[in-house]
């Protein structure tokens, strides 16, 4: 079917792997040239949404500077995205560069990558989207509702942690965010989702990009390389002080960041359980940033809320 659309839409021909997604079909095409693209294409009702949402996104940042982010390829008819009446898919290109999970991530690594994402918090910012507020499981709006999958969590001791992080993100956090800058967000600049190329950091899967607060995407890169417990924050230290470097934060936001980052850490443990359940075939995938968070959230657990304050404030200094 992959084949199918791709000459009927965008006249290509080329060898296709499906690669791991958990949403929508996601594939890998081979063209004889040798280029290589990837083309999305989903039959589920809210995937028209989701797309038109990610099209509008990459087109948005065309021509932005200081990172990259996949380029669209038009249809035929010169469309951002295909729709028939049971699928509908889009094609962009395929970048190349190691996923930062795969990487010694250093802390100079880590800068460069907290300056490539105050840059794409910049050039998202101006950006209105079609479909950017419709429902996203990963939107803090969602959160304060997550504990209702408590039960799926392995042990106690994980359990505490994740009830402690998401009592204060409903209590403190959540309250609080009205009053900092909201925006266009990729809202999953994941280890998975940030390529290190020859020349730039690169973005890529924007499914879960919509309408939130400015720094969800600082708090959602930030709380992936938590990993070490001889530094206050775990590590993050650098990827935050790159972003402060593009995008200054507010002194709320930066009171706010350490909590919003447990938040998201406890909310991905959370999720990822609940859906290694459902979906036990495709477990391993989608555990896959399960054991950082959880390691990232012990070592986060251990500050008051005036250390973790200061910690940022000396980060972004």
């Amino acid at each position: 079917m992959s084949g199918e659309l791709l000459l009927r839409h965008y006249g290509l021909t080329g060898t296709i792997r499906v690669l791991s997604s958990e949403v929508e079909c996601t594939a890998e095409v081979t063209l004889l040239s040798g280029d290589r693209l990837i083309l999305k294409t989903s039959a589920r009702p809210e995937g028209r949404d989701s797309f038109r949402f990610q099209v509008a996104a990459l087109a948005g940042l065309e021509g932005a500077s200081g990172f990259a982010a996949p380029h669209l390829v038009r249809t035929g008819a010169g469309t951002l995205m295909f729709e028939e009446e049971e699928i509908c898919g889009y094609l962009q290109t395929r970048l190349s560069g190691m996923p930062l999970h795969q990487v010694n991530a250093t802390p100079d690594v880590r800068y460069r990558v907290g300056q490539a994402l105050g840059r794409l918090s910049l050039a998202l910012e101006p950006l209105k989207l079609p479909a950017m507020h419709r429902p996203v499981l990963w939107h803090v709006g969602c959160w304060p509702r997550l504990m209702e999958l408590e039960e799926h969590l392995p042990s106690e001791t994980v359990a505490a942690s994740v009830r402690l992080a998401m009592s204060n993100y409903v209590e403190l956090i959540k309250p609080q965010l009205r009053e900092v800058g909201w925006q266009v967000t990729h809202n999953d600049p994941s280890p998975f989702n940030t390529l290190l190329t020859d020349s730039v950091i690169a973005f890529i899967d924007f499914g879960d990009g919509c309408w939130g607060p400015r720094i969800q995407d600082l708090a959602v890169a930030a709380s992936h390389v938590v990993t070490d417990p001889s530094l206050a924050l775990g590590g993050a230290e650098n990827l935050i002080a790159g972003y402060a470097s593009v995008t200054p934060l507010s002194t709320l936001e930066a009171n706010l960041l350490v909590g919003l980052m447990k938040a998201r850490q406890s909310a991905l443990i959370l999720i990822n359980y609940w859906r290694a359940e459902l979906f036990p075939a495709e477990a391993a995938y989608i555990k896959k940033n399960v054991a950082r968070a959880e390691r990232g959230l012990s070592i986060l657990s251990a500050l008051s809320v005036g250390e973790a304050d200061m910690a940022v404030r000396r980060a972004g200094a």
